[in-house]
């Protein structure tokens, strides 16, 4: 594969080679190189909120299909492999109420942190059971409510997540409440990188997104890198819907209509006084992505105002220009674009990211 490197210098720099869109084994690879090796959303507290409940979860359905388990027991939450360790079939396929995980196929039993219990018709089986026969468990990593594991466990959860909680540690992040029936889902027919690369600059806004530019002003839009995210702080025109900040946070005195976070390489966290909209990418194919937005409400009086008003619309937007450039990048007169300085900082972080991960 042709190397991805992307030069450190900004103003030097070209964009990511358009063969990270477009050849099936980038796409392929980036499975191991990229989403192994980081943190997703798995779900929330509220599908497991007392002992003895079990939440199957599909991680990146239709791209890693990774089947995990969601289990409480009477101490703690656990994140479990949903795979029985005898042959590999599917232990719950619905949420449900147990006092332990049996296996449908041959009745291999687990106790709800994953520790084997028993299994029929085994007694002459020399050493067993071993560690092998325990269901993988896996770290979690909890945001209030929200759940976040990581496949491989390579990277501390505190690299990706503690920039962000930091920033809004102010936040009363228990209080926000999912909301089943405010949360959307939609197809792009575009690569899911360069989804999250139009996110990552509010360069587009006065373009594409005119009811947004009429309540951010975009004059004072900023970017600010993270080793593994970015915030870009949304600062509201005089008189729209702001955040009331304490005076400890670094932000106090500014009209702060939207925090949007993005952490790499598929999460976007979009605070707004009234909660947060979680964007979860998730890759369906080389040319085609579903973007799932949970919504977490902490307000409901300010729900769908100010920057946080019509995210519908605003997704329709993005998704015709990210549809255009899938379109366009194709062409065999396109290979590579230059970054804007002062706009495209978090574009180009990303990039760097994608050819740091996908070189190692």
């Amino acid at each position: 594969m042709k190397s991805l490197q992307v030069n450190p210098a900004i103003a030097s720099a070209k964009t990511l080679s358009t063969e990270f869109y477009t050849h099936p084994q980038y796409y392929e690879a980036s499975k191991e190189k990229i989403f192994s090796k980081t943190w997703h959303y798995v779900g929330h507290s509220g599908q497991v909120q007392k002992a003895g409940q079990l939440a199957p979860v599909t991680l990146l359905s239709k791209f890693m299909e990774e089947p995990l388990l969601l289990a409480r027991d009477n101490e703690k939450l656990h994140c479990l492999s949903n795979v029985c360790t005898h042959r590999g079939a599917m232990l719950v396929n619905s949420p449900c109420q147990a006092h332990d995980i049996r296996c449908p196929y041959h009745g291999r039993r687990f106790q709800l942190n994953g520790t084997f219990i028993s299994m029929p018709e085994f007694k002459e089986v020399e050493n067993f059971p071993s560690e092998s026969d325990n269901l993988t468990r896996l770290p979690l990593f909890e945001i209030g409510s929200l759940l976040f594991t990581s496949l491989s466990n390579a990277l501390p959860a505190e690299l990706f997540f503690k920039d962000m909680l930091t920033r809004i540690d102010w936040l009363p992040l228990d209080q926000f409440m999912y909301k089943p029936e405010h949360t959307k889902q939609y197809t792009v027919d575009a690569h899911w990188a360069l989804y999250c690369e139009n996110y990552l600059e509010g360069f587009h806004i006065p373009f594409v997104h005119a009811s947004l530019n009429q309540v951010i002003d975009y004059g004072n839009y900023s970017t600010e890198l993270f080793r593994y995210g970015s915030l870009q702080l949304g600062i509201a025109k005089e008189g729209q819907l702001v955040f009331d900040l304490p005076p400890t946070t670094p932000d106090y005195g500014k009209n702060v209509g939207g925090y949007y976070f993005w952490v790499f390489p598929n999460m976007m966290f979009n605070f707004y006084p009234w909660g947060l909209s979680l964007n979860i990418i998730e890759p369906l194919g080389i040319d085609r992505t579903k973007v799932t937005f949970q919504t977490f409400i902490w307000d409901e009086s300010k729900f769908n105002k100010g920057a946080g008003s019509d995210l519908n619309r605003v997704e329709m937007e993005d998704e015709a220009v990210v549809e255009s450039v899938q379109k366009g990048i194709r062409s065999r007169f396109y290979s590579h674009g230059r970054y804007s300085v002062k706009q495209e900082k978090g574009t180009h972080h990303f990039h760097r990211l994608i050819a740091e991960f996908m070189e190692l």
